[in-house]
């Protein structure tokens, strides 16, 4: 080989070497980019709900909506201030009973169930619903009186919900920010109520409509305690798992998921998300 294709080979393995160390570093300066775009463009909020063992924090993403009054949207996870175990990975399913709606799973914002309407007027995943009128029914044949009193809600109402909830803590001499964490103690924030899915719905007594604890005393609330699972149901948000759930305790909040699953859930005394990262 003479001296300029010697020259020429090496010339061309130094460019074939190049080309990767030039291309890499392109994709890291993109990546750079992005990064630092995406983190110009939102902002993070740390809020605290409420729990009755460890704090459990939710990092909020902000941006801007098309709502009204531009509130922001939950759009990551539920982060906890605690180790996570295997047990408390929550692991979706591709089970529509089995959807997991919370603060660390949002609805997506084109979600649309097909819905039924009960005779209450309120509205039921058309899926599910005649097990919820054939639990009630059976209420009615043991001479309880069951009342439905909130089944499917659109995000636009659960975000009235909301905001109505922190105009209320508002008014007690708390900051917009601290009427707001106060507010998702009791209300679930717009897209990550099980509200809007279309499988939860909270039933109270006739005769005591208050939702509060007391609920749990009244017949009706026993007879669901013991016989909701028959039909599929669990009791979503039980008293000690409020550090796992992050919603207080409602004994009034009834979700479909299924009779298999729900005798299991119910017998082993679990949550969902438990039940989900087993």
């Amino acid at each position: 080989m003479n001296t300029h294709k010697r020259t020429a080979a090496r010339r061309n393995r130094r460019r074939r070497r190049g080309k990767p160390l030039f291309f890499a570093a392109l994709l890291s300066s993109i990546a750079i980019f992005t990064i630092t775009a995406s983190a110009i463009a939102e902002q993070s909020t740390t809020v605290t709900a409420s729990g009755s063992g460890d704090d459990v924090s939710l990092v909020i993403y902000r941006h801007e909506s098309t709502y009204p009054e531009k509130q922001p949207e939950i759009v990551n996870t539920l982060e906890r201030k605690y180790e996570k175990t295997d047990k408390q990975v929550y692991h979706k399913s591709d089970d529509w009973m089995l959807t997991l709606v919370n603060a660390d799973n949002p609805l997506t914002n084109d979600y649309s169930p097909k819905l039924k309407s009960l005779t209450s007027g309120h509205q039921f995943d058309e899926r599910a619903i005649d097990q919820l009128n054939a639990m009630l029914s059976a209420m009615r044949a043991q001479g309880l009186s069951p009342v439905v009193c909130s089944a499917y809600r659109t995000v636009e109402y659960q975000r009235t919900l909301f905001n109505n909830q922190v105009e209320r803590q508002m008014t007690k001499g708390l900051s917009r920010e601290q009427a707001e964490i106060e507010a998702r103690k009791s209300v679930a924030y717009p897209g990550t109520s099980e509200h809007n899915l279309g499988l939860a719905a909270d039933i109270v007594s006739i005769n005591y409509q208050l939702l509060n604890d007391a609920q749990a005393d009244t017949p009706e609330m026993k007879w669901l305690f013991e016989h909701c699972h028959e039909y599929g149901f669990i009791l979503r948000y039980p008293k000690d798992k409020t550090d796992i759930t992050g919603i207080i305790y409602e004994p009034w909040h009834f979700r479909y998921v299924g009779k298999e699953t729900a005798t299991e859930i119910m017998e082993s005394d679990l949550c969902l998300e438990e039940y989900l990262a087993g």
